[in-house]
């Protein structure tokens, strides 16, 4: 009964604060977030009302079957994107960028934490600063989805932007893998080969390939149904399937394997809108089923941020220096590599801003970064920033996208059309 009450609140709530947010222009994304901290253990959840809102942060991590899945859905939808008409036209600029943008924000954020430690070597250690480094190279894709979305943003930069938001999680967990490996060796005096290189490689190319087996097998069951209820019905399944099989994980030979949950969705969709001739239409459907599960995720995303990182100086000016380079890398980074492939000016000057949320990733890598000596202050920090981002990234996302002319502001929007700008009104 209260998990029913929890989540009935939660939605309700956050599509109440989504109509306060568009009276003040900001995305519905951004609302959900707020509803979420409001019915947080920091805010309505503190008064532990039975019910109404979480009392503590293990009352919200109760629910992160919703989240995963919700996780999996939005991959889906984005991986749906590479379609091969679209890949041949940028495919060669989306991995360009997705990847320079990456390594630049990793090497600026190094340099940047780095510095602070010979400043102070209390601050902050070597091994942290390299590992939050490669955590700064994550951006969130379902933040991005849902301003896409909500605003039916259309153009090139979109086009772009859903693709490099795509191939940045590979890029991430690369650099992840890597630095985390090395931090972990200057702590321990021996650094391991096979967590550095093997296992980050071996994960891709196994999630890659349970993606797009699964993908065939998703076209394969869609073939024997006819009705438009039965094919929505057996995607919705295959989607949930994928998200269970990609928590798997096992040792072979000391090996560590396991699966990247976005990679794993994201190849299911390429491979199932390229090989089915129907996919279109069902991803539609689709799109209509997971709106209010993407509520409800946002709505989580929300109570699960940590308002106690804004008591520690500490973590405030180790997460000042972590935005501000962050920030400056993605930008310069997008910025740099747009211009090399011959983006047009509007992509170049914008697709940067378009990159700066983060959440999920980010915080996965920031548990796993745990291990580490310092590994509750990178996990602090990581919290702050996606206080941070996730507030104000939305925003900027979607003024980024109207900048581009990509978002339509005059008109309506509606959830069966695109949004297009109301006619002239001629007087006289």
């Amino acid at each position: 009964m209260q998990t029913l009450i929890q989540l009935s609140i939660c939605l309700i709530g956050g599509l109440l604060m989504s109509r306060a947010a568009k009276k003040l222009n900001l995305p519905a994304v951004t609302a959900y977030l707020v509803a979420g901290l409001l019915l947080g253990p920091y805010c309505v959840g503190a008064l532990h009302i039975e019910g109404l809102g979480f009392g503590s942060a293990e009352q919200v991590a109760a629910l992160d079957i919703i989240s995963q899945s919700a996780l999996g859905f939005i991959a889906f939808t984005i991986g749906n994107e590479f379609r091969l008409d679209q890949l041949k036209h940028m495919g060669k600029q989306a991995i360009t960028v997705g990847i320079f943008q990456a390594v630049a924000t990793t090497a600026l954020v190094d340099i940047a934490l780095i510095a602070l430690h010979f400043i102070n070597p209390e601050l902050i250690s070597v091994s942290s600063a390299i590992t939050l480094g490669a955590i700064a190279s994550a951006t969130a894709p379902a933040a991005t989805l849902m301003v896409v979305r909500q605003y039916k943003a259309d153009g090139p930069l979109t086009k772009l932007l859903l693709l490099v938001v795509a191939i940045d999680d590979a890029v991430g967990l690369v650099l992840f893998s890597a630095s985390f490996g090395v931090a972990m060796a200057l702590e321990s005096g021996k650094i391991s080969l096979t967590t550095v290189l093997a296992e980050p490689v071996i994960e891709i190319v196994l999630s890659l390939g349970l993606g797009a087996f699964i993908g065939w097998l998703l076209y394969r069951a869609e073939k024997y149904f006819y009705s438009r209820s039965k094919r929505l019905s057996i995607s919705l399944g295959f989607v949930i399937l994928t998200v269970g099989v990609s928590m798997l994980e096992f040792e072979v030979a000391g090996v560590h394997v396991g699966f990247s949950l976005l990679l794993v969705c994201m190849m299911t969709g390429t491979i199932f809108c390229n090989i089915c001739d129907f996919s279109e239409e069902l991803m539609d459907r689709v799109d209509g089923w997971t709106a209010p599960l993407f509520v409800l995720f946002f709505v989580l995303s929300g109570a699960e941020l940590n308002l106690k990182v804004l008591s520690n100086p500490l973590v405030l000016l180790i997460g000042l220096v972590y935005i501000v380079f962050r920030s400056l890398g993605k930008y310069s980074g997008a910025f740099g590599s747009c211009s090399l492939t011959g983006c047009s000016e509007k992509i170049t000057k914008y697709l940067g801003i378009t990159l700066l949320p983060q959440a999920g990733v980010a915080l996965g890598m920031a548990l796993t970064a745990q291990r580490l000596s310092e590994g509750e202050v990178v996990r602090n920090v990581v919290l702050f920033s996606v206080l941070v981002y996730e507030l104000v990234g939305p925003a900027l996302t979607k003024r980024a996208l109207i900048a581009a002319g990509e978002i339509k502001v005059e008109g309506k929007t509606n959830a069966r059309r695109k949004n297009t700008p109301k006619p002239p009104v001629h007087l006289g």
